[in-house]
C-alpha cells in the first residue's frame, strides 16, 4: 500500500485521527503536570523572595544565591521544553501503537467486501431463476405465491449483505430518507412465519401506525427485527405465540418484540446483547434452545445504534420477555 492510497484509505484516516486525539490527551495531561509544577515554583519562591525585590537587582545577591528572576525564567523554560517533548513523544508511540490496527481494519473490509461480492453472485442467479420459473407458471397455480415470496427472500437477502457491508463503511452516518416501520415490520414477520411455524409458534404483529417512520435504512431495520424474532421463537415454548407491537409518539418510534417462554435466567438481562453471551442455565421456554445467545441480538445493538437508536430487555419473567427497540422518529412527523 502506497503512502497515497494509505492518506486516501478511510480506515487509516480513523487510525490517524485517532492516534491525534490519544495524543493530545497525553499532551493536556503533561501540560496540567507542568503547569501545576509552574505554579508550585512561583509560589515557592515568592513565598521567599518579596515580589518588590525579586526584580531588584540590587538585592540579587542577598535574597538567593541564583536570581529568583533567572530561576523564573529557567522553570518556565524547561516546563515549555518538557510539554514539548511529552508531545512528541506521545504523538508518535500512538502512533506506532495503533498502526497495526490499519492492516487489521483493512483485513477486515476485504474480506467483507469479498463475501458480499461472492454471495450477491448466487443469489442474483437465483433470482433470476425464479423469475423464469414464476414467468412459466400459470396464474391460478397453488405454488406461484410462494415462488412470489421466494423472491422476496432473494431480495432480501440481497440487502443483508448490502447492509452488512455498509455496517463497516465509516463514512456512512445513516440513511436521510425516512423509512415506514410498518413495512419493516410486516416483511419481518412474514419471513420468520414460516420457520416460526416448524416449532409450533405462532408469529403476529400488532396494527403498526401509518406515520411510524425512521431515518433507517429498511434493510438494516428489517434485519434487527428477523433477529429478535428469532431470538423470541427459540426460546418459545411450542403452541405459544411471539407478538411485534409497535407505538410511536412524536420523538420515539418504540417497536418491541414480545414472547411467552421461560424469561432470562442465569445471565443478566443487560448482557444478552454481548456478543456469544452465555447464561448458566438453559434459557429456553420449552424449545430446544439452551444457554447461548450466538452474535444475533449483539448485531442488534449495533445496527440499531449507527441510526441513533437502541435495544434492551424491558421485561423477563417466567411469564415472558419483552425486548424492545427504539428509534429516533423521522423529523417530518415530529409537530
Amino acid at each position: 500500500m502506497t503512502r497515497r492510497r494509505q492518506a486516501a484509505d478511510p480506515d487509516a484516516q480513523l487510525v490517524r485521527r485517532t492516534a491525534l486525539r490519544v495524543g493530545l490527551f497525553i499532551t493536556v495531561a503533561a501540560a496540567i503536570l507542568v503547569t501545576v509544577v509552574l505554579v508550585a515554583a512561583f509560589s515557592f519562591v515568592l513565598a521567599r523572595v518579596p515580589f518588590a525585590d525579586l526584580f531588584d537587582r540590587n538585592h540579587h545577591e542577598e535574597t538567593v544565591d541564583v536570581g529568583g528572576l533567572d530561576a523564573l525564567v529557567g522553570v518556565v523554560v524547561l516546563g515549555l521544553l518538557a510539554i514539548a517533548l511529552a508531545g512528541s513523544l506521545s504523538l508518535v508511540a500512538t502512533r506506532r501503537a495503533v498502526a497495526p490496527l490499519v492492516d487489521a481494519l483493512a483485513r477486515q473490509r476485504r474480506f467483507v467486501a469479498d463475501a458480499s461480492h461472492e454471495l450477491r453472485t448466487p443469489l442474483t442467479i437465483l433470482d433470476a431463476r425464479l423469475q423464469v420459473l414464476e414467468r412459466s407458471m400459470s396464474d391460478d397455480d397453488s405454488n406461484r405465491q410462494l415462488v412470489a415470496e421466494l423472491r422476496g427472500d432473494s431480495d432480501a437477502l440481497v440487502a443483508v449483505v448490502t447492509d452488512l457491508l455498509d455496517s463497516l463503511d465509516v463514512a456512512i452516518r445513516g440513511s436521510a430518507v425516512p423509512v415506514p416501520v410498518s413495512a419493516a415490520v410486516e416483511t419481518a414477520v412474514s419471513a420468520m412465519g414460516m420457520a416460526a411455524r416448524a416449532r409450533e409458534v405462532r408469529v403476529t404483529a400488532a396494527p403498526t401506525p401509518h406515520d411510524a417512520d425512521v431515518l433507517m435504512p429498511e434493510a438494516s431495520l428489517h434485519r434487527a427485527l428477523v433477529a429478535l424474532i428469532d431470538n423470541a421463537v427459540k426460546h418459545s415454548p411450542r403452541d405459544s405465540e411471539v407478538s411485534v407491537v409497535t407505538m410511536a409518539d412524536r420523538k420515539t418510534v418504540v417497536i418491541d418484540v414480545v414472547d411467552h417462554g421461560g424469561g432470562i435466567r442465569g445471565i443478566s438481562p443487560d448482557r444478552v446483547f454481548d456478543r456469544f453471551a452465555r447464561s448458566s442455565e438453559a434459557v429456553g421456554g420449552g424449545g430446544d434452545a439452551r444457554s447461548g445467545f450466538g452474535i444475533g441480538l449483539s448485531l442488534v445493538q449495533e445496527a440499531v445504534g449507527r441510526f441513533g437508536g437502541s435495544v434492551e430487555v424491558v421485561d423477563t419473567s417466567s411469564a415472558g420477555t419483552t425486548m424492545r427497540i427504539r428509534l429516533p422518529r423521522a423529523a417530518a412527523h415530529r409537530s
